[in-house]
């Protein structure tokens, strides 16, 4: 049985869930994880590197001295790679370096992801996560009950005084649960959940 207790903002116990195994109860492969995380931070690169060639640098193509006569060595344009201004030789060129990985992989790591942090403690079901306004205070004294930091919280649907709230805190971030990612859950140390998230995320993974 994988059972989990479910609190309130003041850190109240109010109930538990059974958590189905299938997501929170599996063999944690490490080569996965760190494919699907080294997929996924390739992906997010802009991709935006350049260097000119020597086709594309600025300048006479005149030939810098004559091919004979001078006693030095015969040389081409000024814009030749092995010249002090010119053209860089197999420079970087913009593109995105994609790497791609199975649909199936990738909720494979992302069950093992929600296994890791169930397994070590650091996953917590809240009831809801409404704050009655718009105050970072506030929402730094929740997060104090807790006595935790560096937390990703996953919510449902839009929570304004959540996210608000949230945003001027360096170590916390708020995401909807169809934004649940395996680099985002292993980069926070621990991993708040809104019970309602829960059936949802489950019947995603699953399916």
């Amino acid at each position: 049985m994988t059972i989990i207790d479910v609190y309130n903002l003041q850190k109240e116990k109010v109930s538990q869930l059974e958590l189905k195994e299938a997501i929170f109860n599996v063999p944690i492969k490490k080569h996965l994880l760190h494919q699907v995380v080294v997929s996924q931070l390739l992906n997010r690169r802009s991709g935006s590197a350049s260097a000119k060639g020597r086709s594309e640098v600025k300048g006479s193509g005149k030939k810098v001295w004559r091919q004979k006569g001078t006693g030095r060595a015969r040389v081409g344009t000024a814009s030749s790679p092995t010249r002090r201004g010119g053209g860089v030789a197999f420079g970087p060129i913009p593109g995105k370096r994609l790497r791609k990985v199975p649909k199936k992989i990738r909720k494979a790591a992302l069950r093992m992801a929600l296994t890791d942090k169930f397994q070590t403690d650091r996953l917590v079901v809240v009831t809801d996560f409404s704050l009655p306004e718009i105050k970072t205070v506030n929402f730094v004294k929740v997060m104090k009950s807790f006595e935790i930091n560096r937390v990703l919280i996953i919510t449902d649907d839009k929570n304004e005084n959540l996210e608000k709230s949230s945003k001027n805190v360096p170590w916390v971030k708020v995401m909807r649960y169809q934004g649940l990612n395996v680099y985002d859950i292993l980069k926070h140390d621990h991993l708040f959940l809104v019970q309602s998230t829960l059936n949802k995320i489950e019947e995603a993974l699953i399916s």
